[in-house]
């Protein structure tokens, strides 16, 4: 007994030992697996950053901080990052009650002919805007986003970029051109990663209600599943969206949502040589800048609402004759005091790298009369509502063009993902003929008031906030700023003669408390 006792221990001996050997074999196996991707991702992260088209930067969503920058302002293609201009204004014609989720997007033959990726509607065929939503969130179709364009546009792609491009300045974004709503290429469509950054928080902060379409990961189109592009969304954690775009002469571009933890930043990554490449090197920046974030402050807008671009509104008939006659009651033409604004929102530099390509820029917002501002953080400003009394002014109305095209003298050829020539633009020339009192101004610390269509207009807004905020403008110096956007002349209303960063918050202060809008700028 004694003996098969023995031999039967031993045989559950050898048993254990040859699952444990197993058991370990395979631990091993995962660890190699895990440690390969992670040496990849490292390498393909390092390879990223030494790519010569690279551009990245990481922003601290709730400070303004720069975390983290490279080749930030440089110009890039935007490719299918267009979209979320696209999706901004589409979330803020929904905010107006312009167009509601189920209302009808008509797709003319030009739409409808956009290369791929696309939905493959139809001309003279019809999707709801929550599809439209969805199909450029996921699947980045490119004839949703024409069509989507028209419809915003008064039937004209080409007026809706002026507009996106007019709301991309009141944003900030300030070195950001658009010339379509889709991204497919053309040589004058321009932005940088700073810009993308600025409107990836004025998509978060602006439309929190609209927002959560970014996290889809799939959704179904008829009998079609389509699931999204970005492949950090559900696989990072924190990663919330925002969107992905491509073009051969773009290369692989991502701006990245995270909030975890208290903490919120949000990357861009722009020029990427492959997909693998270009998510290893967000997944990269999330894990090294997350952490440094702040988990403090975010009480206010970082970035400024601007008033609305100034809008046309005429959506072109759908399939159906009746769904046309209701969509026709809700549609409006509308026009601002202010028919550009420009907020050229420069976030702070405080990034670790010495090399980081910032300069001080001006910053800007529209101007309102609104309450006081919660914070006193000179980089925070509080959302704006649309000023209750406003000179209005009426454009002409445009037929509906059924099939518009692209300007002809800056679009390549080639379409989908093909390659463009570089351009790089340049600012446009003030005039010689101009008022020296529309010169640049005064240099140091100054504070803006707002953005006015002549410059009469622009000395009246500065005489109306110096009689309100007494004191502290005193000896402040006020004059106005002529530039160019979007084809007219502005004027920006600014107070000069400021000793130092401290006097000139302290009068952006005093004007808050008296209901007035302003930010303070190093000139």
């Amino acid at each position: 007994m004694q003996a098969k006792s023995g031999i039967v221990s031993r045989s559950v001996s050898s048993v254990s030992s040859s699952r444990s050997g197993s058991f370990f074999a395979r631990l091993l196996a995962i660890l190699s697996v895990a440690v390969t991707i992670v040496m990849v991702d490292s390498v393909n992260a390092d390879a990223e950053a030494a790519n010569p088209k690279y551009a990245g930067i990481v922003v601290d969503a709730k400070t303004g901080n720069v975390l983290y920058s490279e080749n930030a302002d440089r110009l890039q293609y935007p490719a299918s990052l267009t979209k979320m201009m696209t999706l901004y204004m589409t979330f803020e014609a929904l905010e107006q009650g312009r167009i509601r989720l189920d209302t009808p997007v008509p797709f003319s033959a030009y739409a409808s002919a956009q290369a791929p990726t696309k939905l493959g509607v139809r001309a003279g065929g019809t999707i709801t805007v929550e599809q439209g939503i969805l199909g450029l969130v996921t699947l980045s179709a490119n004839d949703a986003a024409t069509a989507l364009g028209e419809m915003l546009g008064g039937g004209s792609e080409d007026r809706f970029a002026q507009l996106m491009t007019a709301k991309a300045h009141a944003l900030g974004m300030t070195r950001t051109t658009y010339r379509n709503a889709n991204g497919l290429p053309n040589t004058a469509q321009m932005t940088t990663a700073r810009d993308q950054a600025c409107l990836g928080i004025a998509l978060r902060q602006h439309f929190p209600q609209y927002y959560g379409y970014f996290s889809t990961r799939a959704f179904k189109f008829g009998s079609r599943t389509i699931r999204s592009h970005n492949r950090l969304v559900g696989s990072v954690r924190g990663v919330d969206g925002i969107k992905t775009g491509y073009t051969r002469a773009a290369g692989f571009n991502l701006v990245s949502s995270v909030q975890v933890d208290g903490k919120s930043i949000v990357g861009v990554v722009m020029g990427g040589a492959s997909t693998p490449a270009r998510d290893a090197q967000m997944r990269n920046l999330i894990a090294t800048y997350l952490p440094k974030a702040s988990n403090r402050g975010g009480s206010s807008a970082l970035i400024a609402q601007a008033a609305p671009a100034p809008t046309m509104i005429e959506t072109p008939a759908p399939v159906q004759p009746k769904k046309a006659q209701q969509m026709a009651k809700t549609i409006t033409a509308a026009q601002p005091p202010v028919s550009a604004a420009a907020a050229d929102l420069s976030l702070p530099h405080k990034g670790p790298l010495p090399d980081a390509r910032y300069q001080v820029a001006e910053t800007e917002v529209a101007y309102a009369e609104t309450a006081a501002a919660k914070s006193d953080n000179p980089l925070v400003a509080q959302p704006m509502p649309a000023p209750t009394k406003v000179r209005t002014m009426t454009f002409k109305q445009q037929a509906a063009v059924a099939a518009p095209k692209p300007t002809p003298a800056s679009m390549p050829s080639e379409q989908g993902e093909t390659s463009v020539d570089n351009l790089t633009t340049a600012s446009t020339t003030p005039s010689p003929t101009r008022a020296a009192s529309t010169s640049s101004g005064p240099t140091g610390w100054v504070v803006q008031v707002g953005v006015s269509p002549s410059r009469q207009m622009a000395m009246d807004l500065l005489e109306s906030a110096r009689s309100k905020a007494g004191k502290a403008l005193a000896s402040a110096k006020p004059f106005a700023v002529a530039y160019a956007a979007g084809g007219d002349q502005l004027f920006r209303a600014r107070f000069g003669g400021f000793d130092d960063q401290r006097d000139a918050v302290n009068a952006c202060k005093a004007l808050k408390k008296a209901g007035i809008k302003c930010w303070a700028a190093a000139q």
